[in-house]
């Protein structure tokens, strides 16, 4: 099936659930049996390749919990709609997409959905995965204890400032005390020629956070030379790591990505008896 002609997904695998936490009702997309991970959605918000990833990551031994925070969710990422999608998060009060405005405010919400996912799923804890506009909301979030694994996929806010970070300079205090002291780390992604989550955003984040910040940087000939029209015609350059630009061929760079991220979901946590017998397996 060719990029043009592909279909919007029905989640229908997934629970989708209304969860009210601090007084706000986000719809969410449960499934899965083992510890939880919240699979962010990138822009322009839950299409069918984010809800593949989600899938990938249920079927290695977790429960997912991917809300819906923007766009429609299942629809094919078309250029048009995405567009339109961008300009309406970058003015909500939900979102800080320009430098100097700190975390998004949604992150106090996705942190009180890890600690329900936590209670729900058990588990030593919860892996987070942002990626793109949420990429770091996923180290917003390990300012909740749930959380043990932060994944950032090609982080890309602050969208008027390569070299920034949506953090303020108190978050990652925070957050560096809590990597080592608890010994963490954080997984980060992207695609060398990205020119949306630039090398300056990750030699920023290696700064702020130190060792405990572990990047992986892919050659862009490792990219899907053919995805969806809002990454081709808006996004324009090798960009998303695990869902658009993915190639689905075992042994390439992305999916050996994907298999590091979710190596490192199961070693943060699951047991370690299970783990090993996983591994064995």
């Amino acid at each position: 099936m060719s990029t043009a002609e592909r279909e919007d997904d029905p989640l229908e695998d997934f629970d989708a659930r209304s969860i009210d936490l601090d007084g706000v009702a986000r719809r969410v997309y449960v499934s899965g049996q083992g510890p939880g991970v919240i699979v962010m959605a990138e822009m322009p918000g839950i299409s069918p390749d984010v809800a593949r990833f989600a899938r990938w990551i249920r079927q290695a031994g977790f429960t997912v919990y991917m809300p819906s925070l923007f766009g429609r969710d299942g629809a094919h990422p078309l250029a048009g709609d995405g567009l339109a999608v961008l300009r309406r998060a970058c003015i909500s009060a939900e979102f800080h997409a320009l430098a100097g405005r700190g975390s998004s405010p949604v992150t106090r919400w996705l942190r009180a959905l890890a600690r329900l996912a936590h209670r729900e799923c058990g588990g030593a804890g919860v892996g987070a995965v942002g990626m793109c506009f949420t990429g770091n909301f996923a180290l917003a979030m390990m300012l909740e204890p749930a959380v043990l694994a932060p994944v950032l996929a090609q982080p890309s806010l602050p969208l008027d400032d390569p070299a920034a970070l949506e953090s303020d300079d108190g978050e990652l205090r925070g957050i560096r005390a809590r990597l080592e002291r608890d010994g963490l780390d954080v997984l980060a992604y992207r695609f060398e020629g990205d020119r949306h989550c630039r090398a300056e955003r990750f030699a920023a984040y290696a700064a702020a956070l130190g060792p405990r910040f572990v990047a992986h940087v892919l050659p862009d000939d490792a990219a899907r030379p053919d995805p969806p029209p809002f990454f081709a015609d808006v996004v324009g350059c090798p960009h998303s790591v695990f869902t658009a630009h993915l190639v689905d061929v075992d042994g390439s760079p992305t999916r050996r990505a994907l298999a590091e991220v979710i190596a490192f979901l199961r070693e943060r946590l699951w047991a370690p008896a299970a783990f090993a017998a996983e591994t064995v397996i």
